[in-house]
């Protein structure tokens, strides 16, 4: 009970914060004060416009946005968004292009679970929807999934990758963006073992801890301080009363982006406050940089305790991937496993979360797979979100993955299987 009002506190001062903000906006937008030479009145209109967006954008889920491109063919082709796999926890989804013939270059991209919407992916969705089909892994908030549907933890979100990828067929090619990279190389390695003929052509692991002990980062150093008691204690609380999942333990998005915060304070304190002054002079908008970077970083998802506490366990303290002592639904899952896939790994010199060495020690532990199937590379002067966006991903990094995938991929048209539900 007391972790579910806790949880609900953090709502209720979320909310609060939300109502200030409007109710400043529309304080300072009565005719009346247009009589008073102040520049607090902008100010007051400015500080209420942008906490109310702040604060409301904490508890919406982002819009992906992508409706049209110009192809190679000079027309503007329409994007819809179908799902193919509805799962409890999380669904795949196709973006489809229409008055496209399907691409030969097929690509699952597996989004983070770790606070953050898959829409965190939405310009490197932009950037390889161009010449690919695109699917994505569509997590869902912890919070709005009933209590009655179960628990869902690595070995769950390991299963889903695995159904995922068996339903989309083997002419497929794997990108994990960071979080989910060492689950993403277990479920391959589980497919390799289950059902070989299923396995895709390449695997792209992009910044993940495979190794959180290869190179220490704030990250790892805070798994290693606390014990899994003191954690549970602190950061799981029980969902409130306002969501479908009421009850249900999860790690609050809302804690999540307080620690996110926390990181940089003084620079998201600065980039908010330069802010306020924009809007006061008028020279803010609607989708200007500050606005479209914190619609997307604000906006958190609860994932589910046992995930959350499994993964800082067994990935992070235990290092059961990195020692190829992973198992799922007890039994064990050998890496050595994989030797049709090439597999090529992603690191950012300059990534402070997941840093340089964690990565590529996938490549150590693919014993199977033949040196000429592996490739590496670490992008200079990149931090974690260069990697996987910004200029630095479209310059030289998508290329990078493209030329590999091109090099490695085998013919043959998608051959979409059934999926468990």
């Amino acid at each position: 009970m007391k972790n579910l009002m806790t949880y609900d506190l953090m709502e209720t001062a979320r909310n609060t914060n939300e109502w200030l903000g409007a109710s400043a906006r529309a304080l300072a937008a009565y005719p009346i004060f247009g009589m008073v030479p102040s520049p607090m009145v902008n100010l007051t209109a400015a500080w209420g416009a942008v906490t109310e967006r702040a604060f409301s954008r904490m508890v919406a889920k982002p819009a992906w946005g992508i409706r049209t491109f110009t192809g190679e063919d000079g027309r503007d082709h329409l994007v819809s968004i179908e799902t193919l796999v509805d799962k409890p926890f999380g669904d795949l989804i196709h973006f489809k292009v229409s008055g496209r013939k399907p691409c030969k270059r097929r690509i699952l991209l597996v989004a983070p679970m770790s606070g953050h919407y898959a829409t965190l992916l939405r310009s490197t969705v932009k950037s390889l929807i161009v010449d690919n089909e695109v699917y994505i892994t569509d997590w869902k908030n912890a919070r709005d999934i009933p209590v009655s549907l179960g628990k869902f933890d690595i070995e769950d979100y390991t299963l889903y990758l695995v159904d995922f990828m068996r339903y989309l067929g083997p002419d497929l090619n794997v990108i994990a963006v960071c979080q989910p990279a060492p689950l993403t190389l277990a479920a391959t390695a589980y497919l390799a073992e289950e059902e070989p003929e299923a396995q895709p052509h390449t695997l792209t692991l992009i910044g993940g801890p495979i190794d959180p002990d290869a190179a220490a980062t704030e990250v790892t150093d805070f798994g290693r301080r606390v014990t899994m008691g003191q954690l549970e204690h602190l950061a799981i609380q029980r969902v409130g009363m306002k969501y479908a999942g009421v009850g249900r333990p999860v790690y609050p998005g809302l804690m999540q982006l307080t620690s996110f915060i926390s990181m940089n304070a003084d620079r998201h304190g600065k980039a908010f406050f330069d802010q306020i002054v924009r809007e006061a002079k008028g020279e803010a908008s609607e989708s200007d940089a500050h606005n479209r970077f914190y619609d997307e970083y604000l906006a958190v998802m609860d994932m589910t305790a046992e995930f959350y506490l499994s993964t800082v366990e067994r990935i992070f303290k235990n290092r059961e991937i990195a020692l190829n002592e992973f198992t799922v639904a007890g039994k064990p899952v050998d890496i050595g496993k994989i030797t049709r896939v090439a597999v090529k790994t992603v690191e950012g010199a300059n990534d402070d979360i997941s840093a340089p060495g964690q990565c590529i020690a996938a490549l150590g532990l693919c014993t199977g797979v033949p040196e000429a199937k592996k490739a590496s590379h670490v992008e200079p002067g990149a931090g974690h979100y260069g990697i996987f966006a910004g200029k630095s991903w479209r310059n030289n990094i998508r290329p990078l993955v493209l030329d590999f995938i091109d090099t490695h991929q085998g013919l043959g048209g998608p051959k979409m299987r059934a999926v468990s539900s």
